[in-house]
């Protein structure tokens, strides 16, 4: 009998803060409200229960949800920024499906922080495989164009 696939919690965090961020840019929540909401009430399993039931995330790491969050609240203005110069000019950031935009703040804040960070090809392939579950049409073609380009001009010593 195969054994289930191991949770990837590195990118359930990933999932969680795409969703926070889509929350607070709706609500218009400050990050460490979104922040405590999520972990009190989204992340992590409802005991009986299977797992992503009524929008949870099981396995997310917290440290990495928060960090995440964080950064993509607090250097929102530099994140679009750098979104808005990576953007193909027919598409500006305030075009984009909002949960697309969240994801790409989201990948980006990531791509921006030098400490502790996975590699960039990571965090592009990552991200690519969230929009792929969040969208069936071009938007994950987008997104993954998007974050590659930031990340070669974040991390360019990288690739």
């Amino acid at each position: 009998m195969a054994k289930p696939p191991k949770p990837r919690a590195r990118t359930a965090s990933r999932v969680a803060a795409v969703q926070a961020l889509f929350q607070s840019e709706q609500a218009g929540d400050s990050a460490e409200t979104v922040i405590d909401q999520f972990i009190r009430h989204r992340l992590g399993e409802l005991p009986g229960t299977g797992g992503f039931e009524d929008g949870r995330v099981p396995d997310a790491e917290v440290p990495l949800f928060q960090r995440i969050v964080r950064a993509a609240v607090l250097q929102q203005s530099e994140i679009d920024a750098l979104l808005a110069e990576t953007l193909p000019a027919d598409w500006p950031l305030g075009r984009l499906d909002p949960v697309l935009r969240a994801l790409l703040r989201a990948g980006a804040a990531e791509l921006r922080m030098t400490d502790e960070a996975p590699p960039a090809k990571v965090v592009i392939n990552e991200y690519l495989d969230i929009a792929r579950g969040f969208f069936t049409g071009a938007e994950p073609g987008l997104a993954n164009a998007v974050l590659d380009r930031l990340a070669r001009s974040l991390r360019a010593r990288e690739f």
